[in-house]
């Protein structure tokens, strides 16, 4: 009883480090740091190095956070190999993979073998201890990080064979690190242990692997079973959570149960069975995407507990000595991808411009890699802290020159495709909107009667015909290609509005973003399936079959204020005014003289919204949202715009 009571204070306390690790992430982010480098230097202050508010024995105790977070890291690797993804390129990314895992785990492995002696924790060990940290190390180093090569590739819209290679082979290597480090970690174990190599142990190995694919069956009935069930998705993933972790329990029951009793060490990889039984969920059962979402809600907070702690775990003396080394192994490991990834290609067949830039995308590591490292360290206690320190100064060095290396070779490729710079304010603000229909009229009309400067798009004659409107300005077009909206003058465009079809509509809106940076885009979407891909673009979307819906509720809830939004309130109405005017920047709104009838809102600032304060300062580029006459409104326009 009094151990639990020490155990929840333990907890307690490192859920208020974990708060700050958050925002100490969030801070790392604003300096173009990784947040996985803020929660590792928040562990390292708390640590048993830093201020000691985590000190050894309290890590121990906490030591089954690691085990949760762990089995988390496994699924998630296993729900990233969604097969139908990888259909049309696996030659390629057969090679590559193959190329990229044999090339680096032998040159690493070679590396920290030849090194030992330079290794303050590896310098006493013998010749056969020193080969089971170096295939450890060489297992490890192979890992790619999937979500930081996704994020890279959504931030430059990054689209093509190049993209698309190195995405399937990164997510492929989450699954077959973790076997070529559930073999390594079984064929170290027998060496530490003085287990002989010859047919029995193969036979062992191939015990262990059979064992572990049927516990790895049986976990994914389990997760099955939880997803089916009707229950709120907090609780869902909570149950998973704990299977994951009665996984690593079990792995270790049956470990210490073999050693005391038998011959031999039976070692079943928990994290291969979380990652197989991720994969039979996301790839053989109809749970793929409530699954996915439980891992994709859950991830942040795993991710924060998980490196907070590990980084409470790094051994700063350790760190101090073995700094050369890391650098060593970091550029050991570049040089191995090069070969690996060059060398793959070559043999696919792909081109060797690709070729040549394939390896920038292949340096980030992340979450398996720092997973598999601390996996180590409870594994081999012997070594496993010193060990695992070592291993991730390698891996931040690779979290943080990664992307920067795979944003480069996406752009020489020419496969990115980010947003474009949008044109200086030229005074007068222009719409465009696309599709000739009755609502298009109506709504080019509400805008000019607001000063504004609008053109309709129409791609058909006969449709054109149908249309009297002699004060509206109707351009026919013939297609919807670059060169088409250049001629409308769209690089100008304050506003985009489409009622074209749905693959029209993003074929124009696609265009705007990448070419002329438009801000504002506004579609009537047809069909729900396609609102992600819009969305994606920062595209406001109106979905007929909800929108009136939504407004009744709106209505019901706030009648005076949806009055005044759709301008049925004669007297007030509401505007966004962008700040272009550099002599307000830094301005405070209680220090901006506006007319007495006119109320600032909200202030939409690099894609969060502010509630309006006197001290809030304004910077050039926020979106004003302002309510009050239209002709106090205008005058303001004007200070905003100068």
């Amino acid at each position: 009883m009094e151990n639990i009571q020490t155990v929840s204070i333990f907890i307690a306390g490192f859920l208020l480090i974990a708060l700050a690790s958050k925002q100490i992430g969030e801070f790392f982010t604003r300096i173009k740091l990784p947040k996985i480098t803020g929660y590792l230097f928040t562990g390292l202050v708390v640590g048993t190095f830093g201020l000691g508010f985590l000190p050894e024995d309290v890590v121990h105790e906490l030591r089954f956070i690691d085990d949760f977070s762990l089995a988390f890291i496994a699924f998630a690797a296993g729900n990233e190999l969604f097969l139908p993804e990888l259909k049309g390129r696996f030659k390629s990314i057969g090679w590559v993979t193959f190329g990229l895992v044999a090339v680096t785990f032998t040159l690493v492995s070679l590396t920290v073998f030849f090194l030992a002696d330079f290794i303050p924790f590896m310098s006493d060990m013998s010749p056969v201890s020193i080969v089971a940290v170096s295939i450890l190390a060489g297992a490890i180093l192979v890992a790619r990080s999937p979500s930081s090569a996704i994020a890279v590739v959504n931030e430059l819209r990054a689209k093509g064979p190049f993209t698309q290679v190195i995405l399937g082979v990164t997510v492929i290597m989450d699954v077959v690190v973790i076997m070529v480090f559930a073999l390594s970690a079984s064929v170290a174990d027998a060496l530490l242990t003085q287990v002989r190599m010859n047919i029995g142990f193969l036979l062992l190995l191939l015990g262990e692997l059979l064992i572990a694919l049927i516990f790895a069956y049986g976990v994914y009935l389990v997760i099955r079973g939880i997803l089916a069930i009707r229950l709120n998705p907090t609780i869902k993933a909570g149950l998973i959570l704990l299977t994951g972790y009665t996984v690593f329990f079990l792995s270790s029951v049956i470990r210490e149960a073999t050693h005391a009793n038998l011959s031999f060490e039976i070692l079943i990889e928990p994290l291969l069975v979380c990652m197989v039984a991720g994969f039979l969920v996301t790839n053989y059962s109809r749970h793929r995407s409530a699954f996915d979402h439980i891992l994709y809600d859950t991830g942040p907070i795993i991710y924060i507990a998980f490196f907070t702690l590990t980084g409470a775990t790094l051994e700063i003396d350790v760190l101090a000595a073995i700094w050369p080394i890391a650098l060593l192994l970091f550029g050991v490991r570049l040089v191995s991808i090069m070969i690996g990834s060059f060398a793959g290609g070559v043999l696919a067949g792909d081109p060797m411009q690709h070729n040549k830039l394939k390896w920038m995308g292949f340096v980030t590591q992340a979450g398996v890699a720092l997973g598999l490292a601390k996996e180590v360290s409870g594994e081999f206690p012997e070594f496993g802290g010193a060990f695992a320190t070592m291993i991730i100064a390698v891996v931040v060095l690779n979290e943080m020159v990664g992307p920067i290396f795979f944003k480069y070779a996406i752009n020489r490729v020419g496969e990115a495709h980010p947003r474009g710079e949008p044109a200086p304010f030229d005074g007068v603000r222009d719409a465009i909107i696309f599709g000739l229909r009755a609502q298009a009229v109506t709504l080019a009309r509400q805008l000019q009667r607001h000063g504004w400067q609008v053109k309709l798009v129409c791609r058909s004659k006969e449709r054109l015909q149908e249309f009297a409107a002699p004060d509206m300005d109707i351009q026919l077009v013939e297609d919807l290609s670059l060169a088409t909206l250049q001629k409308l003058d769209a690089e100008h465009a304050d506003t985009i509005v489409s009622f074209l079809s749905d693959e029209e509509s993003y074929q124009v809106c696609a265009l705007a973003y990448e070419h002329f940076g438009t801000k504002t885009m506004v579609v009537r979407l047809k069909d729900r399936a396609n609102f992600n891909r819009f969305h994606e673009l920062g595209v406001l979307v109106v979905e007929p079959q909800t929108a009136v819906a939504s407004l009744l509720e709106h209505f019901v809830i706030a009648p005076t204020g949806t009055s005044i939004l759709l301008g049925a309130d004669g007297e007030q109405e509401i505007v966004d005014l962008e700040v272009r005017n550099p002599n307000l920047h830094g301005i405070p709104l209680r220090d901006l003289r506006l007319p007495l009838d006119v109320l600032v809102l909200s202030i939409q600032r690099d894609g969060h919204t502010l509630v309006s304060r006197g001290h809030t300062q304004f910077q050039l580029g926020d979106k004003v949202t302002m309510v009050g006459p239209q002709e106090k409104l205008e005058e303001v326009m004007l200070r905003f715009d100068s």
